[in-house]
């Protein structure tokens, strides 16, 4: 598991391109047949990714976590990405199609992975956060998660937003987790830019054509920076840290937070004028 200590907005000013990505660039996370792991110390995030091909892949237990099993002292919320899939947790099976959300709570013991079909695998993206209640075992599909139709073409945002865990869908400890799909035609998301300093966010950008790139903005709203990423990367933004986006093509991004509170609408705002 590749450990990432927490950087703060002084340091951050400092870097050059190689660091901003050493410290806040996720690459490699969907590789054949394995599980790929990213601990953050920003709310103590873990990023993860699986594409199982020709075996079952299993939830492993880090040294670091200094626990029984992954899920002893946290819980996690599994995205499909990729084609149909299956996650078994002690023992039941639950099937996951594109775009359908899963969430285990504290305690589940034993969790694997596996692809309906070698030549279109799942892509699992895994997002697991501390946890301090038992929280049932639930599945979301793209349907149940009320998608929401936003945006204008004027400003090339035209997109729709699906809400997984949440207030007001799966219940969590702290993780919020969801994602956005942008129309074809639409390449900018998350503007008007914003921060929220009691919880860290992570964007995994996927449906992004190879031959195209995203323009990812970070940093404070007056001291902007920017890291050029790829289809299924993944950007990791500080509490201090706002978090924007602009693609020279159109794609879909899963967003996830976790830390001081749940409310998806908790944002302190930074207007476009603002920024520098």
């Amino acid at each position: 598991m590749d450990i990432r200590f927490a950087i703060g907005k002084q340091e951050t000013k400092s870097l050059d391109t190689e660091g901003l990505r050493s410290h806040f660039l996720v690459s490699d996370l969907f590789q054949t047949d394995k599980l790929s792991l990213v601990y953050s110390h920003h709310d103590r995030m873990i990023i993860g990714g699986v594409q199982p091909v020709k075996k079952v892949v299993a939830l492993s237990n880090p040294k670091e976590l200094r626990a029984d099993y992954f899920l002893e002292r946290r819980e996690l919320g599994i995205i499909n990405i990729g084609g149909k899939g299956e996650v078994v947790a002690d023992g039941k099976k639950y099937p996951l199609s594109k775009l359908e959300c899963l969430y285990l709570g504290k305690g589940v013991q034993k969790v694997s992975f596996a692809s309906a079909d070698k030549k279109s695998p799942a892509k699992f993206y895994l997002l697991s956060a501390p946890a301090h209640h038992v929280y049932p075992t639930t599945k979301y599909t793209k349907e149940k998660a009320a998608p929401v139709k936003l945006g204008d073409p004027s400003t090339s945002n035209c997109r729709t937003v699906y809400k997984y865990i949440h207030q007001e869908g799966i219940k969590s400890c702290q993780l919020v987790m969801g994602l956005t799909v942008l129309e074809p035609g639409s390449v900018w998301n998350s503007v008007p830019p914003h921060t929220h300093t009691r919880r860290m966010e992570v964007y995994l950008y996927f449906d992004l054509d190879p031959a195209h790139r995203l323009f990812h903005f970070m940093g404070e709203p007056q001291e902007t920076r920017h890291m050029v990423m790829a289809n299924d990367e993944a950007v990791i933004s500080p509490p201090w840290s706002m978090h924007f986006g602009c693609g020279t093509s159109h794609y879909a991004f899963v967003w996830g937070m976790a830390g001081e509170n749940l409310d998806y609408t908790d944002m302190d705002p930074a207007p476009i004028p603002t920024l520098k």
